[in-house]
């Protein structure tokens, strides 16, 4: 299997004992770069990844350590928009478990629908809405695992209660709501951020689901984190660019990688 290829590929780069993995969304890439004794290996080099098209996706897979934990960072991500389909954008989450890491810190940019958000603001995701149809786990599963995957409990209630105790060591204002999930690569329309806020959904975005789903079946503990880098279509009266997106990022980049620091070192 390809996926055994990609493990023994970064078993023999000694790059197999990470404590937590951390996957890095539009224009936060920069995080990976503040790792301590790191190793970077570029996606097209490690059999069966692929490289973002996406501006602000560096493609790298970066090891090194933070606040003296072993971490394995993928900066960038393959989306299910860049039309290489479901299975490629989940891949690399599958070699992650496969590598034996327990912890998953997904982060991703998205759109603010609370209108009590504001650009630059940090939301803890605590659920998540998928009404695409898409399922990175529809067709044959695999015997070690679930056919029928619990979702309950889907973004670790132990680990928000940490990321809330790393936010308030570090004077952060950190959110907490729902993500909902649009395979992209257009934005919404007003009507359906109309339509999301009324099923209950504080932010959305194009990533991070299908991944997280891929990691709770394969028994993965996940903490989820907007950077709310605009407000969806309708809530402001403007268009959506994604150079704005990248810009409130970079903003943010460091503050965000403080946080994201406070939050390794407590748990």
């Amino acid at each position: 299997m390809q996926i055994n290829k990609a493990i023994n590929f970064l078993k023999e780069r000694n790059i197999d004992d990470a404590e937590i993995a951390i996957v890095l969304g539009s224009g936060l890439g920069d995080f990976a770069n503040s790792l301590e004794a790191k190793k970077e290996i570029f996606y097209k080099d490690i059999p069966g990844f692929t490289s973002s098209t996406v501006i602000g996706h560096s493609s790298k897979l970066v090891y090194g350590k933070v606040e003296g934990k072993k971490v394995l960072v993928m900066s960038g991500r393959t989306h299910y928009y860049e039309g290489l389909g479901i299975e490629k954008a989940v891949y690399p989450i599958k070699v992650l478990a496969g590598l034996g890491i327990k912890k998953l810190i997904i982060t991703n940019a998205a759109g603010g629908i609370n209108e009590n958000f504001k650009p630059s603001d940090l939301m803890l995701i605590r659920d998540h809405i998928n009404l695409t149809g898409i399922n990175p786990l529809i067709g044959e599963n695999e015997e070690a695992f679930d056919r029928f995957p619990d979702m309950t409990y889907t973004y670790s209630k132990d680990l928000r209660d940490k990321a809330k105790v790393a936010a308030k060591n570090i004077d952060l204002d950190v959110k907490e709501g729902v993500y909902m999930y649009f395979t992209g690569p257009s934005y919404e329309t007003p009507a359906e951020i109309i339509a999301a806020r009324r099923l209950g959904a504080d932010c959305a975005g194009m990533s991070t689901v299908p991944e997280v789903v891929v990691a709770r079946h394969r028994r993965m503990e996940v903490l989820g984190i907007s950077c709310i880098s605009n407000m969806a279509a309708g809530v402001l009266d403007q268009a959506l660019r994604h150079e704005d997106v990248m810009e409130v990022s970079n903003q943010i980049k460091e503050r965000f990688k403080e946080y994201l620091r406070e939050i390794i070192r407590v748990i």
